[in-house]
């Protein structure tokens, strides 16, 4: 299993990990075809073809997800995309 498809897994997991380090979120991301872009004030704009979304880019807890809202926000934008994992694609 690739590292970005290992990512992909880990954020659609239950019960929800929050130990997902985020260059590997931003690897994952342009891994599966969608390109980003970091802003001002610290955040991350993520882009696959119409569908475009920015996420605040943590600096807690040695830069990973702290919150069960961060790892729904990505969620819900993957499967939006067409990117959730067959078994949680519906």
């Amino acid at each position: 299993m690739s590292n970005h498809q290992r990512t992909l897994e880990q954020l659609f997991a239950h019960p929800t990990t929050h130990n997902i380090h985020w260059r590997d979120i931003v690897q994952m991301f342009e891994s599966l075809g969608g390109t980003t872009e970091e802003t001002r004030h610290d955040h991350l704009k993520v882009k696959f073809g119409p569908h475009e979304m920015t996420f605040k880019i943590p600096h807690g807890g040695g830069h990973t997800l702290q919150s069960d809202h961060e790892i729904s926000a990505i969620r819900r934008f993957l499967r939006d995309c067409g990117h959730a994992p067959a078994a949680h694609s519906a």
